[in-house]
């Protein structure tokens, strides 16, 4: 069984926010508070422990309390880069990825993909629509593979996962909650939903 003490929460925040202007999403306000905040509320009652994989605003990161490491390869080469610059310093058997830009994430994550994960290295969530590769609990002694493949030009991420035993474990009905924001249009539709007091993700299921 893996408990929680087994497990490292990794918060991925170090791409270019392309399609939101190029700026640092983790920075971005939704409803007044920046992504990252609220991505750290809902990955703190998970684990005991944090590491955000940041490439910009670093000092800005550790003001929050937890370990900040930086890509170990140039040139943004995808959300897996950050994943083995966090296992630099995660010293527990697992680590659960989880990106900076889903401000709704189900608070029992971590629990449904250790139930589910089985005798597997790789945990991958489905919210019933589509996979989540960026929402994974991977063992984390797939490090050494990892930098390998990367060092050798892989980047898509369930690319990776197939090298490995993986597994997909469902979230039927949670689309909503596995919500994350993109584009500036993403984070304006978002708040005017709050704002209206309609139905946020999060109000049929904590």
């Amino acid at each position: 069984m893996i408990e929680r003490a087994d497990v490292t929460g990794v918060l991925l925040a170090g791409g270019r926010g392309q399609r939101m202007g190029g700026v640092d999403k983790g920075w971005v306000d939704l409803d007044g508070r920046p992504l990252v905040a609220q991505a750290v509320q809902r990955l703190s009652p998970q684990v005991d422990r944090i590491v955000i994989s940041a490439n910009r605003h670093l000092d800005r990161y550790r003001r929050l309390g937890h370990a900040v490491v930086t890509d170990t390869l140039p040139g943004y080469p995808g959300p897996l880069a950050g994943a083995l610059g966090a296992l630099r310093v995660v010293s527990t058997p697992w680590m659960l990825l989880i990106p900076v830009d889903m401000p709704w994430l189900p608070v029992d994550t971590l629990a449904r993909l250790a139930d589910g994960i089985g005798e597997a290295d790789i945990a991958v969530a489905h919210d019933g629509g589509r996979l989540q590769p960026l929402v994974a609990l991977i063992r984390s002694s797939l490090g050494a593979d990892l930098s390998e493949w990367l060092a050798a030009g892989g980047g898509r991420v369930v690319t990776w996962y197939d090298r490995h035993r993986w597994v997909q474990v469902d979230f039927p009905g949670l689309e909503a909650q596995f919500a994350n924001l993109n584009t500036p249009h993403e984070v304006a539709l978002a708040e005017r939903v709050q704002a209206g007091h309609a139905s946020s993700p999060d109000s049929c299921h904590e």
